[in-house]
């Protein structure tokens, strides 16, 4: 997709003023967070396991050189081919110089993260291919001619109603009388549009939660059962994944499957776990000719050591996502970038640039609910506030905030000071806001009396209070 992270402020704003989005995004707040709390609750052993989950990331990445040619060599042994991808441009020829050499015409894939950040499917599109995606979300998306909006939902900013009216749209030779009142009748109708395809097609192409070193297997999860037709009916399958998906082991990678499902959809463990090693040998009855495997940087080796390393630990179970406020309210396509969330604003501007991204690590209420609940432990806000030091260092940052902020800070080294006038502010504040008990407008507040009124304030200040109670200053 084209990224359009430096929009932040604008979508967002679109966002909120979206009546069906809002109504989509209220639902998510009681789906996926509370599931994950009673998934993590039946598991006595959960909080062990993220720390064991740290620890085999950690390990992975500090010798992520040696691993990724173990990988390899696993692969070659079993018969298949490792492409190395500098950027997404590689990526996207590699796909198609093997599309092309089979002649292939159609193409049908599963979830792939990476596949959005390499536009897989606009690119083989020019290239007179039929990309066809099978998650059903994906599907959905790809109807409406939009980029997911979550990495594990991707169409979770829609309604009933947008699907129905894509698929009407879409399945042109169907009954236009046809019943699609039902979310099961939605369902059906996808099934069956897409059960040809699966058949039909080529290639496949999947991405890959995991690469085991050990084995050279790459490491699916679904709901759907989508992802094994695409890897095993079609004659080739491709494997889309980035270089910091590999682990060292089936040990290694079973301890992250167990964090994996629980943190994303509060599940036990995904429907499907499918693990593909290599294409089909003589006595195995079904499985594809042609195995390769697509591992692509796109700069994430300038990551490994960089005030970003920790991000490479990501699993992209989107529990950061699910449990984001910032997300909750504007939802995914907001931030411009196919990752959104927290992640995302940490990731994207390790990927593309601050320049391009530069209001992304300010998306965040700093509350600390992602490190909270990340499997792999990531310190995202600490990142986050990495880049906005260097966003303050380096710019763009506009002169009036820039000015607000300098200001503050003066103060903010002068504790009694500060506490002299807030306490003078205060006072003033809740004499003039007595009447009403708050403020339509106050000068500097104007992007929080824009959607709210601003409480006035009540009597003395917190620091006074703490004080009286036997607190003390720092």
């Amino acid at each position: 997709m084209e990224l359009n992270a430096h929009n932040f402020k604008e979508n967002a704003a679109k966002a909120l003023e979206d009546k069906d989005l809002q109504e989509s995004l209220a639902k998510l707040g009681t789906g996926f967070p509370l599931k994950r709390l009673a998934a993590a609750a039946r598991l006595p052993e959960f909080e062990a396991l993220r720390d064991q989950a740290r620890d085999i990331k950690d390990h992975s990445l500090r010798h992520l050189d040696f691993y990724l040619e173990k990988f390899e060599s696993r692969v070659v042994e079993s018969g298949g081919c490792v492409h190395w991808a500098r950027d997404i441009n590689d990526g996207r020829e590699i796909v198609y110089d093997i599309c092309k050499s089979v002649g292939a015409k159609t193409v049908t894939k599963g979830k792939s993260m990476i596949g959005e950040e390499m536009a897989i499917n606009e690119y083989l599109e020019e290239k007179g291919l039929i990309p066809i995606e099978t998650d059903l979300g994906e599907y959905i998306i790809q109807l409406r001619h939009e980029p997911p909006s979550h990495i594990i939902a991707p169409a979770i900013h829609l309604r009933k109603s947008h699907v129905e009216e894509a698929f009407r749209e879409t399945h042109t030779d169907l009954p236009v009388d046809r019943n699609l009142d039902a979310p099961e009748d939605l369902l059906k109708e996808a099934r069956a549009m897409l059960r040809k395809r699966f058949i039909d097609a080529d290639v496949g192409i999947t991405g890959a939660n995991f690469m085991v070193a050990e084995t050279g297997s790459t490491v699916i999860v679904t709901n759907e059962g989508n992802g094994d037709l695409t890897q095993t009916l079609p004659r080739v399958h491709i494997v889309l994944c980035s270089i910091e998906k590999v682990v060292p082991t089936l040990e290694d990678c079973t301890t992250l499957l167990r964090v994996l499902a629980r943190s994303a959809t509060g599940q036990e463990q995904s429907v499907y776990t499918t693990f593909s090693t290599g294409g089909r040998h003589e006595d195995d009855p079904d499985g594809p000719d042609q195995f390769h495997v697509v591992i692509l940087d796109n700069g994430r080796s300038r990551m490994l050591g960089h005030e970003t390393h920790d991000m490479l630990r990501c699993i992209r179970c989107s529990a950061c996502i699910n449990h984001c406020p910032v997300y909750q309210s504007v939802g995914g396509h907001a931030y411009g970038s196919i990752y959104p969330g927290p992640m995302g604003s940490v990731l994207t501007p390790a990927l593309y640039g601050l320049d391009q991204s530069c209001d992304l690590p300010n998306a965040s209420t700093m509350c600390g609910k992602c490190e909270e609940v990340c499997p792999v432990r990531i310190p995202l806000p600490k990142m986050l506030r990495s880049w906005r030091q260097k966003q303050w260092e380096d710019g763009p940052v506009p002169l009036m905030q820039r000015f607000g902020m300098s200001a503050w800070a003066f103060w903010a080294v002068r504790p009694k000071g500060y506490h002299f006038f807030a306490k003078i502010k205060m006072r003033i504040m809740g004499l003039l806001g007595r009447k009403n008990g708050h403020f339509k407008s106050l000068p500097l507040t104007k992007a929080w009396t824009k959607s709210r009124d601003f409480p006035a304030p009540e009597g003395k200040t917190f620091q006074q209070l703490w004080s009286e109670k036997g607190g003390r200053r720092s």
